[in-house]
């Protein structure tokens, strides 16, 4: 009991330790907007934009009215993180209202079923007999514009026509909520709606179908099955100012082409080392090859993960709290979601990917050939320690209302960063290791190259599997997985590329800093896993006690 009271109160002396002059604004607002979220339901609608672009802005300004030279060094950067993801919001507010405007006319019948809604929310007993007579009217509205459907102008993209039925069905979806509150439990409710209902929901159904087909000059599916949602130049280049990228996605490919360089130079001192020449691609198919037996696996993946947190405990290169090293654990991923994800995830479970009983023999090939030692000896620490597992360990206990600011560039770019740093420290134990290493290393710049190019509507899916067999070296089957995760997976446009970017930004912060004798390595790592999840120009003001200007905006010009 005593060694108990004596933990929660250092924990508590941490929290007030790592409180900024922010933290209760910050943590206030995640909560005001769940609680908005959770009431205004229909995102394709006037009243949601209304309602949270005015949240935001309201927010904004109190931010704004605040003394910024008063604040701590701390919390200077939580006013640049918030303002930034204000700003973020209204900005991508912006943009949906924009597109919702140009087909929100499919709507125009949903008055009344608005008004419905609104009134569900606090249980205003309807008056059914007028209630069924209204519903009937707007059925007969929504089946007169699916007469004019065919006669009106198609959409000129296949995107903007699903949004024109995800409207439909988004209001579709709200009423129906509503229906079923008063269905059953008001009986003059019952009596009159379910037929009223019945017409109004195939109504809704059928437009919607219609409205998603109404479209032309545009390709949905290139062959490949995967349909994703490519968001073009300008919304790119707003999302790389706020992650705080100081580069265009133009810039950012051609970074790629010469990272791409580089491991193909690598992959070739490799290969002849294996005796295969100049044929690297024959000295990768003879790694794939030293798969495990299924029931073999799950175990050297525990045993990789133990080899890495020696390896950073022996080094004393960072603080591994022992219950990160006690907590984490492993599980399987199904045959299904190995679908998008065909090799691990990591965090406090680490999932593996490995053929079940009913894939056909050419999947379990491939999944086994996938994930061979070599490859994954790459990726194990990546998942666990110091990677994922550690990060997020360390983001539940340090600065937690910095959560809100989450990037994958400083997730997945921290989990990359060590695996250069590994290579550099002679990691890899022979050729084999650096025919795995530089496999995941060339398939980062393949991510930067399809997926910008992709949004910039300059390749498509079928190409971007193409890429990453012909130019990789992928196993067709995981090429397909990558692809279908990055274009329909819940992951946004930015996602692939912050692994390769984000890791260059640490490595330039760490030859900043660690190269050039100003701090220590472990410090260095330390500093880093107390700061919590933010874009890491902003990481960079607090690790080199740089002060930010209160508009700060991205410049560091890392790559140069």
């Amino acid at each position: 009991m005593k060694k108990l009271i004596l933990t929660l109160s250092f924990c508590l002396c941490l929290s007030l330790a790592w409180a900024t002059e922010l933290a209760n604004m910050i943590q206030t607002y995640q909560a005001d907007r769940g609680a908005l979220s959770r009431l205004y339901t229909n995102p394709l609608s006037d009243e949601y934009f209304n309602r949270m672009e005015a949240f935001n802005k309201e927010y904004l300004q109190t931010l704004e009215s605040f003394n910024y030279d008063s604040f701590s060094e701390d919390g200077k950067i939580d006013y640049v993180l918030f303002r930034n993801y204000l700003e973020k919001e209204l900005a991508e507010l912006n943009l949906e209202r924009r597109a919702f405007d140009e087909v929100k006319s499919v709507v125009a019948f949903g008055g009344p079923l608005h008004d419905f809604v609104v009134a569900r929310r606090r249980a205003k007993q309807p008056r059914s007999q007028d209630l069924a007579a209204e519903w009937n009217m707007v059925a007969k509205e929504v089946d007169g514009q699916l007469a004019e459907l065919s006669s009106k102008p198609k959409y000129n993209s296949w995107q903007k026509a699903d949004l024109a039925a995800s409207a439909v069905e988004s209001l579709q979806r709200t009423v129906k909520e509503a229906y079923d509150f008063y269905f059953d439990y008001d009986p003059e409710f019952t009596w009159w709606m379910p037929e009223p209902w019945k017409k109004l929901n195939a109504s809704l159904s059928a437009y919607a179908k219609a409205l998603r087909e109404h479209y032309t000059n545009s390709v949905k599916d290139d062959g490949s099955g995967i349909i994703g949602k490519p968001i073009g130049r300008e919304a790119l280049l707003n999302q790389l100012a706020f992650e705080m990228i100081a580069y265009s996605p133009e810039e950012l490919i051609a970074e790629a082409e010469r990272q791409f360089e580089w491991c193909e130079k690598e992959m070739l001192k490799a290969s002849n080392e294996l005796g295969f020449g100049d044929d690297w691609k024959a000295a990768l198919e003879m790694v794939k090859e030293t798969y495990l037996p299924a029931g073999a696996w799950p175990e050297e993946v525990v045993r990789l993960g133990n080899e890495a947190i020696e390896i950073m405990e022996k080094n004393d290169w960072i603080t591994v709290p022992e219950l990160a090293k006690e907590t984490w654990r492993t599980s399987m991923i199904s045959a299904e979601r190995q679908r998008v994800s065909p090799f691990f995830l990591g965090g406090e479970v680490i999932q593996i990917s490995y053929p079940t009983s009913e894939m056909s023999h050419e999947e379990k090939m491939m999944s086994m050939r996938g994930n061979n030692p070599h490859f994954s000896r790459a990726t194990v620490q990546h998942e666990l320690i110091p990677g994922h597992h550690l990060q997020q360990f360390m983001n539940q206990r340090y600065m937690t209302h910095r959560r809100l600011f989450r990037t994958p560039f400083w997730t997945e770019g921290w989990a990359l960063y060590w695996e250069f740093v590994l290579w550099d420290r002679d990691f890899p134990r022979d050729a084999k290791d650096k025919v795995g290493m530089l496999f995941w290393r060339m398939h980062r710049c393949a991510r930067i190259i399809f997926s910008l190019n992709y949004h910039l509507e300059k390749m498509t899916p079928q190409e971007c599997i193409d890429l990453l067999v012909d130019r990789v070296g992928h196993e067709y089957a995981n090429a397909e997985a990558e692809v279908r995760r990055s274009f329909e997976g819940r992951y946004g446009p930015l996602y692939q590329i912050a692994y390769m970017i984000g890791a260059l930004e640490f490595y330039s912060l760490r030859q900043e800093m660690v190269e050039s004798g100003r701090m220590e390595e472990k410090a260095f790592h330390d500093l880093i896993m107390q700061q919590n999840t933010m874009p890491v120009e902003i990481l960079r003001a607090k690790v080199t006690g740089n002060t930010l200007d209160k508009n700060h905006r991205a410049s560091w010009r890392f790559l140069d």
